[in-house]
């Protein structure tokens, strides 16, 4: 077999706002050849399939992600495909379909693989950044399972603690981590009350397992909690939207629940410096409610936990993967869009249109 080459996605500068990276970054271009006969020993070639366009990816290249990548680097978390070829010493053939970890390659990796992301025709990666896609899956559900369910296994399962007969309170219940923890609780046997800003969205909630839904501004979030619940507030709340939601969601807890901050997709410029200075009280959350209700707030940073305590992985990782294998867990996505479309993707995501994922199709 002679060089491939193919087409990629390249963040060449760092940008000041995620607005102003969607404007000028995100360059599609012809990839450099890759030959397979070139593959060190433990490398593999992958034919990227499908490739999940997320909120990392505009936060990094303007600046807002906790670590980033250098420019020039190719965006994209994580990805699907097919074995091309392989080194001799990896454990991958040629026609196996599988799924390139973000943790292990691409720019939220933190080794010697970060500039391989997954927004090009073509990646090379080391054979142990790959996990053979479960056959229940599409290339598309693929590229969408390991970072939103690890999420939520970390932030349901090892911070919150979830147990069978609980209720828990899933504010942003239509995107990517917010349908991925509304699918772990049922199977871990929790009731689940599933709130976001649209019905038709909350629609897709409901169908991933949610046993009630709330649109916000629709009614009172208290008051239909305490409705659905007898008077008593939810266990756990899974908080990826912050702000005011947040507030409204710590009146609808019982005594001694627990609050999981896993995001705070309404605010999303406090993450930089210049953004805390603009906005120094964009999540408050009120320390009385916290004391007199003997809260748990617990912080939920999926991906540097585990880089602080690599052990904590294995055993989340190989949880998703079965139920993956068994078809419990359905990843939605529910737009594609073309390699040379990326911008629109990534506008698509950061301005709430996607419901679950969206995904690339180098």
């Amino acid at each position: 077999m002679g060089p491939v080459t193919g087409r990629r996605v390249v963040v060449q500068e760092l940008f000041e706002s995620p607005e102003e990276a969607l404007a000028k970054g995100f360059v599609v271009e012809d990839a450099p050849a890759r030959d397979p006969a070139a593959l060190g020993p433990r490398e593999v070639l992958v034919r990227v399939r499908s490739a999940a366009v997320g909120w990392v990816d505009l936060l990094m290249s303007s600046g807002q992600y906790q670590h980033l990548a250098s420019p020039p680097y190719v965006p994209g978390l994580e990805s699907t495909g097919e074995v091309v070829a392989a080194g001799p010493e990896a454990a991958r053939r040629a026609g196996e379909r599988v799924i390139v970890d973000g943790l292990l390659a691409g720019p939220r990796s933190l080794g010697a693989y970060r500039a391989e992301g997954s927004f090009q025709t073509h990646v090379v990666v080391p054979d142990e950044a790959l996990h053979r896609l479960p056959a229940s899956l599409s290339f598309d559900q693929g590229a969408a399972l390991l970072s939103a369910y690890e999420t939520a296994y970390h932030c349901l399962v090892a911070r919150g603690r979830l147990g069978a007969g609980e209720t828990v309170l899933v504010l942003g219940a239509s995107g990517s981590t917010g349908l991925a923890a509304v699918e772990l609780a049922k199977l871990l046997g929790a009731r689940v009350i599933a709130v976001g800003r649209s019905r038709e969205k909350l629609a897709v909630a409901a169908q991933q397992g949610a046993d009630h839904v709330i649109a916000t501004g629709d009614a009172s979030l208290r008051d239909e909690v305490k409705r659905l619940t007898g008077g008593a507030g939810v266990e756990v709340v899974y908080d990826a939207v912050g702000g005011a939601l947040s507030q409204e969601a710590l009146r609808c807890v019982r005594f001694g629940a627990r609050f999981l901050v896993v995001g705070w997709a309404s605010t999303p410029a406090v993450a930089r410096g210049k953004g805390l200075r603009g906005a120094p009280n964009a999540n408050p959350l009120p320390t009385n409610l916290v004391m007199m209700k003997q809260l748990d707030v617990l912080g939920c940073p999926t991906a540097i936990a585990t880089a602080m305590d690599p052990s904590i992985r294995p055993p989340r990782l190989g949880a998703v993967l079965a139920w993956a294998e068994a078809g419990a867990l359905r990843p939605h996505v529910s737009h594609r869009f073309a390699l040379e479309d990326v911008r629109a993707a990534l506008g698509a995501k950061w301005s709430g249109q996607v419901v679950g994922n969206a995904v690339l199709h180098p």
